[in-house]
């Protein structure tokens, strides 16, 4: 069956189920050749559903570019794609799955993922001796925001971690739920990369060895206390599943693949958070970020702290290190040569 057989759903960020038949945006590519070889491509080179999902959507935004003005990839020219990022920018944006047109501008990030998406498809048309007229690095990334970054009080994310063992009240769920987020906050893991996990991927060593975004690998390390609940799950598990964190109902259930999706996680942060009035937003990405902050705090090394994230530059990774107001200020009060300190 053909890649592009994917279903796209418009209310989810979840992966398509890669059985669906009949989707309806299989002929909405037209403007685009070589697709259904591209998305072909992607998945026998062992990109991750997640990956394609996200490249379909946005490349079915750029078909839409084409289309609306009568192009094909072979008129692609430089003043093209300054229309096509300026496109992107505007409200005159369709959405890829439904075809309507926005109600909200893309943020910076969202425009570069469109043009990454782009480059990628650029590049294996190349790579297939197709005559295109553009080159992927003519597709330029855009300034992304700044916005300041927050992250919870330590303590309020502990009382997150904790919180399904109070407001759950069926232990096994509350026992995943727990382990789960007891997991990301120990390893500084995306929230992909926990759900993908399977039960032999578990040691006593406590360390993880986990393939993450753009299919780079690295390790990962559980603390003491991480551990302890997620045996404490494995133990109720009365189960062959190969998936480390499963569902409990659904009518799925008893199917090999099947496992924990990403939007009913970030739906019970999000319930936790709000059941614990936690003031600033805070999600499955924000143990990461306060995985990362927290360390900074206490003294890691920012290299040590890429690693573990599984950064590739450095400078992403300084966002985190530097998220802390309260670490800013200990640092002013600690080192200003005017500062009164009980050492001097």
């Amino acid at each position: 069956m053909c890649i592009i057989n994917l279903i796209l759903s418009v209310d989810s960020r979840s992966p398509p189920d890669q059985n669906q038949k009949n989707n309806p945006f299989i002929n909405q590519y037209g403007n685009l050749d070589l697709i259904d070889d591209f998305f072909l491509f992607l998945e026998t080179n062992n990109y991750s559903p997640e990956t394609i999902y996200d490249y379909q959507k946005d490349l079915l935004t750029f078909n839409y570019f084409l289309k609306t003005r009568n192009l094909s990839i072979k008129d692609m020219n430089k003043r093209l794609i300054f229309e096509f990022k300026a496109y992107l920018a505007s409200n005159d944006r369709r959405t890829p799955t439904a075809g309507k047109e926005s109600e909200s501008r893309l943020s910076g990030s969202s425009i570069n993922r469109c043009l990454s998406a782009v480059r990628a498809y650029i590049r294996f048309l190349i790579d297939q001796e197709y005559d295109t007229p553009i080159v992927p690095d003519q597709f330029k990334m855009v300034k992304r925001e700044r916005p300041h970054p927050n992250v919870a009080d330590l303590n309020e994310l502990i009382s997150l971690i904790e919180s399904p063992s109070t407001l759950e009240s069926d232990p096994v769920i509350a026992a995943r739920n727990r382990a789960m987020l007891e997991v990301l906050f120990a390893t500084g893991m995306r929230i992909s990369e926990l759900l993908n996990l399977n039960k032999r991927d578990i040691d006593n060593s406590g360390r993880i060895f986990i393939t993450g975004k753009g299919r780079k690998q690295r390790f990962v390390y559980l603390t003491d206390r991480a551990q302890l609940f997620l045996d404490q799950y494995l133990i109720i598990r009365k189960d062959n599943q190969q998936a480390l964190f499963i569902p409990t109902k659904g009518r799925n259930i008893n199917k090999s693949q099947y496992r924990i999706s990403t939007n009913y996680l970030q739906e019970r942060i999000k319930r936790y958070r709000e059941k614990l009035k936690i003031n600033l937003p805070t999600s499955a990405h924000s143990l990461r970020h306060g995985f990362a902050t927290y360390l900074a705090e206490e003294g890691a090394s920012p290299a040590a702290i890429q690693i573990l994230l599984g950064h590739e530059s450095l400078n992403t990774t300084t966002r985190y290190v530097n998220a802390s107001d309260k670490f800013a200020q200990e640092s002013h009060r600690k080192f200003h040569p005017l500062s009164e300190r009980p050492d001097k």
